[in-house]
Order: structure tokens, then sequence, then C-alpha cells
């Protein structure tokens, strides 16, 4: 057989054309597909952003490019505003404040979604104890702020909580009233109505776990705390991060909540980074201000999605 006609050297070709690898070169029906959604992406998103990164450089008078000031914005966003962030001893402003919401908000409600999911499977009313969990979830956020307004009121004969504490001869307190409180009070409204999602999640990501590898625990001995800190924490450690980054990226734009129950009182006490970007850009009218606080909502999400993408692309590698 000589090399002409050898299969190795033969070339192989289909209608004229060298065959390619499938998932290579240019394809008019993934453009088709995904043009729309890339055009809506560009328009509502890609636009938007830089048009207010090139506006947290300018005075931005009426949303517009009207005076260029360069770092004029951040600077005083940094060392000159203290309710956008104090450095003393208790730091303060709306920065702080969303650190505050970062740690306790995010931290409690990990644990308390993830610890009522371990407990709701150990009983048969499971479904019930979920459904009135989530039930704060499914109420929209300012409906939520106004029930806790008057949960949280001074005045007994309206809120729940001082009328408790008047049975103990405590109070009236003020608790959205007092800096020292504000803050406190409202992460424990928002635990309060996110505890739902993080049960229901952690929930289905903990019936996943092999009830062998649990029962082979406790007859070598585990008890109960180390089974749930020693296996069910680490075998769903992915949807914990899942949920996490999920109620992190909603501190970082929180709003609603904030403006219902406190407009960022009393002072700026309360402020955080949302609230203050919509006070100094549109009732203040100090667009390009604004624009620099929106920059740093930006700057703090980047991070995060690099997080959770790079732990997704981690564990497709280790599957």
């Amino acid at each position: 057989m000589t090399a002409a006609s050898s299969p190795a050297s033969t070339p192989v070709t289909g209608s004229g054309e060298q065959s390619r690898a499938p998932g290579h070169g240019f394809s008019w029906a993934a453009l088709l597909f995904l043009g729309p959604a890339g055009l809506l992406l560009a328009v509502f998103i890609v636009f938007p952003a830089i048009y207010t990164a090139f506006l947290s450089f300018n005075r931005g008078r009426g949303g517009e490019f009207s005076e260029w000031v360069g770092l004029d914005n951040w600077i005083r966003l940094f060392t000159q505003d203290p309710n956008f962030l104090r450095i003393g001893f208790p730091p303060s402003g709306a920065l702080w404040n969303n650190v505050l919401w970062i740690i306790f908000f995010v931290s409690f409600t990990v644990l308390f979604g993830l610890i009522i999911a371990v407990m709701a499977t150990r009983v048969k009313y499971e479904a019930w104890v979920k459904g009135i969990v989530f039930l704060p979830q499914a109420i929209a956020a300012t409906s939520l702020a106004i029930i806790w307004r008057f949960v949280y009121s001074p005045d007994p004969n309206t809120g729940l909580l001082n009328a408790v504490l008047g049975i103990a001869n405590v109070g009236p307190l003020s608790v959205l009233g007092n800096p020292a409180t504000v803050n406190w009070a409202l992460i424990a409204v928002g635990i309060w109505g996110s505890v739902g999602f993080a049960t229901v999640i952690l929930s289905a990501a903990i019936k996943g776990i092999s009830s062998e590898v649990l029962e082979a625990a406790r007859v070598d001995g585990a008890t109960e705390p180390q089974i749930f800190w020693r296996i069910i924490v680490p075998m769903v450690s992915l949807p914990i991060s899942v949920v996490a980054v999920t109620l992190l990226v909603g501190v970082i734009k929180l709003f609603d909540l904030i403006f219902v129950m406190t407009t960022g009182g009393p002072g700026a006490s309360s402020r955080v980074i949302a609230f203050s970007m919509y006070q100094e850009a549109f009732p203040s009218g100090q667009f390009g201000y604004g624009a620099a606080i929106a920059v740093v909502m930006l700057l703090l999400l980047v991070p995060v999605m690099i997080f959770n993408i790079r732990r997704f692309r981690a564990e497709a590698v280790q599957q």
C-alpha cells in the first residue's frame, strides 16, 4: 500500500469544506438567540454603569455632564462626609452601617436558617414549620417595614414591643429614635424577613445528605453538635455560600426598609449606601456626588461576583 492510498494520509472532506470541531466558529443561530439579551444588557446595564462612572467625576447638575470636578466627589465622600463615613470610635456613617448589616444580618440569617432547617427535618409537621418561617418572605418589603414600625412604636397602646415591655414595667423605648439602637432594630427586622428564604434553600440541601452518613456518625459516637458542625455544615457549604452571596448582594442594595422605617434617621444614623445615593442624587440634586456613591456600590459587588463565579467553577471541576 502506497503513501498516497494510505487512509492515514487521505484528507477527509465534506461538500468541499473541511470538517470543524463542534462549538468552534461563527454561528448565526447563537447570535440570533443571544443578540436580544446582549442588547438589553448593553442598554440597561452596561451603558448606565459607564455613564454613572463618568458622572461621578462631574458636578452632575440635572443628571448631566455640567462641570468636570475630577476627584472632588471621591475626596469629599471618604474624607469630608460624616454621613457616609466617619472614622473614629465607634465609626459611623452609611458605609459602616452596611458593614454591620453584612456581618450580622448575613451571618445570623444563614445560621438561623440552617438551624431551623435541620430541626424541621426531624418533626412530622416540617411543611408547617417551613411555611410559617417562609411567610415573611412572601410579604413585600414596604409592607414588612410598615408592620414593624407599628411593632416598634413607642406608644404601648400601638407598639407590640413596648406593650410587652410594659408588663415588666420597662419602657416605653423608642428603638427607632435612638441612634444607639436603630441599626440593631433594623437588622433584626431584616433577619426576621429573610430567615425563611435561607431555611427553604438549606432544607433542600440537607435532604440531599445521605441518611447513612449521619447514622454512621451516630453509631461511631458523634454527638448532635458534632454532626451539625463537622458533617452537615461542610456538606452544604456550597448552598450556604449561595445563600450568603444572595443576602450580601441584597444588603449592598438595601433601600426600601430604611426609607420606610426611618428615612435614614434619627439624623443620619441609620443611612446605608443605597439610601445615601438616593438622598444625595434626588432630593439634594447632587447627581455627580450620588453617582460616586453608586460606583462604590458597584465596586463592592464586583469581588462578591468574582468569588461566586470561582466557587462554582471549583465545584464543577471537583465533580
